[in-house]
């Protein structure tokens, strides 16, 4: 008998659940395609060690961007392949429920759909990441009580907030953790003249890159190559400088959530005083990043557990009891 699975379909990584078995998989969301004959050469974790290292005729791509479905073709060809390295086959097809942005369109919705069941799903039904993201963060959200969630990932971050197992106000902008990057890259390119890759703009950030100041900062060596030369050039980066680099997408990180806030209602306001507000996501493991968004609310922040395995956590519980949380399913909505 097929295992169902739950799928957190992120656009930096994409990690599956199976039922009774807990997280089988977690790979970068990244394949590597051979451009001449169109075959599959790596997924995961093997096709991102390949970003900016290839070939001409090798393209190691991201399917998804914005948190959006980009290349229909190579995304049905992605789901097939988690879903084999996740045991489905011909004989064995499992239900599959897929996370998906809040602010993903009706378009979009069919594209995930229509993608996994192509790829070998018996059948396949929705969940927002948000709502995802409160079950796996054990909030209770199925009480009449405001639960806010933040999850910021690689291509959107969301913020919502949700009460009797519903959003009930919602902020989502197309600013995630690889906006971050791409502002470290131009700053290095800008300041130093020094072109750097998307994987090491990705380990300053996580190395030294913050949203608000700390007592025991310390400065990073960067290597990247000269623009004017052509040859390699290191150059020492500042806690400070990268903080300032990347101050436009933490403060629309911000005001997404102070945005959100003002959508909810007062009296749902009032809990979320004493709840507070949960960070989820890879971005929200940004240093600081709670200290900023309490700054700007006046509310406690509390960073999740487990925040990348928070949203297929909690999707996972919905599969372990599928007919008792169908009704929190997209499109199930009574």
């Amino acid at each position: 008998m097929a295992r169902d699975l739950a799928i957190d379909l992120g656009t930096a990584n994409t990690l599956v659940y199976a039922k009774g078995r807990g997280i089988v998989l977690n790979e970068p969301s990244v394949i590597a395609l051979n451009v001449q004959t169109g075959e599959v050469l790596a997924m995961g974790h093997e096709a991102w060690q390949m970003i900016g290292r290839t070939p001409g005729y090798i393209q190691a791509v991201r399917p998804l961007r914005k948190g959006a479905i980009t290349d229909f073709d190579v995304t049905q060809r992605m789901i097939r392949l988690l879903l084999h390295r996740a045991g489905v086959s011909r004989l064995n097809r499992p239900r599959v429920l897929i996370c998906v942005p809040s602010a993903i369109t009706e378009v979009e919705r069919r594209a995930v759909l229509e993608a996994a069941r192509r790829a070998g799903a018996a059948d396949a039904q929705l969940i927002e990441q948000p709502v995802a993201a409160a079950i796996g963060a054990s909030l209770p959200i199925n009480e009449p009580l405001g639960n806010m969630v933040v999850d910021v990932g690689g291509g959107t971050s969301e913020t919502a907030v949700i009460s009797l197992g519903g959003v009930v106000a919602l902020r989502a902008i197309r600013t995630g953790s690889f906006d971050v990057d791409a502002a470290i890259q131009s700053y290095v390119k800008r300041e130093y003249g020094i072109a750097i890759g998307e994987r090491t703009a990705e380990d300053i950030k996580v190395a030294i890159g913050s949203a608000w100041p700390s007592p025991e900062e310390v400065k990073a060596e960067v290597r990247g190559r000269d623009l004017m030369s052509g040859l390699p050039k290191n150059v020492i980066l500042s806690p400070e400088e990268v903080r300032g680099a990347i101050d436009e997408q933490v403060s629309s990180i911000a005001d997404s959530v102070v945005s959100c806030l003002g959508q909810a209602p007062p009296e749902l306001a009032q809990d979320l005083i004493h709840q507070g507000i949960h960070l989820v996501g890879g971005g929200g493991m940004l240093s600081g990043l709670d200290h900023r968004i309490a700054h700007e609310t006046g509310i406690p922040v509390h960073l999740v557990d487990a925040p990348l395995e928070c949203v297929v956590l909690g999707a996972g519980r919905c599969i372990e009891s599928y007919d008792l949380m169908k009704g929190l399913f997209m499109g199930q909505r009574r």
